[in-house]
């Protein structure tokens, strides 16, 4: 079922892997010019543009923006007992991972009178998005707002586009999930619009004012990935998301059973989902592509998974041995790595580049998205090489402050004259110079 590449007994470099390996092609720029004029009659119209595009893309047209509290409080009294359960669960690991990723005030003495100290800030107003479309994501409101609360942003809002099947509200789970983590502010908005809208602001049909917000984290679909990118500056992002990608390194100690499951559960987001299996095993390969098969075609999302894994974005490596494996995986850099080798966590510690790391059989990327306790907004293409997933630092700026006493600053006044002269900048250093003019007589 899945397309291979035969490695066995070469090394390509880093560049010939990342031109080799299957990857899913997402164009963002060739959707910027169908979102500009969605962001620019936002920012022109506000709400009354919303709406519209709200009619035109989601079929349907609310009465407003901002979810009235009471369908909050409604969707979380009619949750089934059993999701608010699991829900509940997911947010109390979550938390109980995140609140470990808090930084503390730092102050260093750098000479005697002279300190620096390096203090964290949260983001004053975040917008964080839940997407809609083929699949219900309350993981994704749990996975952007416990982060942004444990770091300390005092206002949140959640958008998630709204569904003709509940008269213009985002879907009750998603608005059930928000009531669950105490967010009282949810927007029935999705896509480009949603990032316009969180960028300006605007007035909703009420006469109540929607606060722009300084930052948009959460996944979404490729135009509102096109949004993101054109109002960076405007607002802080946390990444430009693609489809969802899993790899898996494995050896011929894997089970085929559980390679195939977790395959095909990445698979089921999205036909342009990744699926990729390195293996040092055409034994284990072949076993794979046989349990697909069987798995696939009793799948419910059947026609969707096949799309995905027969698509040139997923397949089969074939490697010589685990360390090729490693170099293949750390080219892709994907946004899920699942290490089933033998001695797994020992393979695991050698990974550089992926979004999460899932060490050992017991440990598939579905346990991640929702209750490994880790965060599941993760970089996607190749994006894992340079960037982090979703955290509470994603909420945090560093801001130094620095302090000097007099007697500190002359101490190393001259230094800082001799600098700012090597670079033709003498106005610096008389910025010194002009705190002791004494010196100078």
């Amino acid at each position: 079922m899945l397309n291979r590449t035969d490695l066995r007994g070469r090394v390509p470099s880093p560049a010939e892997l990342r031109a080799t390996l299957p990857r899913a092609e997402v164009d963002v720029d060739a959707a910027l010019h169908q979102v500009r004029p969605v962001v620019e009659a936002v920012r022109d119209r506000g709400v009354p543009a919303v709406l519209e595009f709200t009619e035109r893309f989601d079929r349907v047209r609310p009465g407003g923006v901002r979810v009235p509290a009471a369908e909050l409080e409604r969707a979380l009294a009619e949750l089934d007992p059993t999701v608010r359960a699991a829900l509940e669960e997911s947010i109390e690991r979550a938390r109980l991972v995140h609140a470990d990723q808090r930084r503390a005030e730092v102050t260093t003495e750098v000479t005697a009178g002279g300190t620096v100290t390096e203090r964290w800030v949260p983001v004053a107003r975040v917008g964080l998005y839940a997407p809609g479309g083929l699949a219900v994501y309350p993981s994704s409101v749990v996975m952007n707002v416990v982060p942004a609360q444990v770091a300390g942003v005092g206002s949140l809002v959640v958008c998630s586009p709204p569904q003709a099947e509940f008269g213009g509200l985002p879907h009750p789970t998603i608005l059930a999930a928000a009531a669950l983590l105490g967010v009282d502010e949810v927007w029935a908005v999705g896509g480009a619009q949603a990032v316009a809208l969180l960028a300006f602001g605007g007035t909703d049909t009420d006469g109540t004012s929607l606060e722009p917000v300084d930052q948009v984290t959460g996944p979404g679909n490729i135009y509102l990935t096109a949004a993101k990118r054109m109002l960076r500056g405007l607002i802080g992002i946390d990444s430009e998301a693609g489809p969802t990608e899993i790899a898996i390194l494995a050896d011929d100690t894997a089970a085929p059973v559980h390679v195939a499951a977790d395959l095909i559960s990445q698979a089921e987001h999205d036909t342009l989902a990744a699926s990729v299996l390195v293996t040092t095993s055409e034994a284990l390969a072949d076993a794979v592509d046989a349990e697909l098969s069987r798995r696939v075609a009793a799948t419910k999302h059947t026609e969707r998974v096949t799309e995905a894994l027969r698509g040139k974005q997923s397949g089969t490596v074939l490697v010589s041995t685990v360390d090729d494996g490693l170099r293949v995986v750390d080219a892709y850099a994907a946004e899920h790595l699942e290490i089933q080798t033998a001695d797994a966590r020992a393979v695991a510690a050698r990974v550089r580049n992926a979004g999460a790391v899932f060490v050992g059989p017991y440990a598939p990327v579905s346990l991640g998205d929702y209750c490994a306790g880790s965060n599941h907004v993760l970089p996607t293409g190749g994006f894992a090489r340079h960037s982090s997933g979703l955290s509470v630092q994603s909420f945090l700026r560093g801001v130094h402050v620095v302090d000097y006493s007099a007697e500190a600053l002359r101490a190393v006044a001259d230094k800082v004259v001799s600098l700012a002269e090597a670079e033709d900048l003498p106005a610096h250093g008389e910025a010194v110079t002009a705190r002791f003019p004494e010196a100078t007589r």
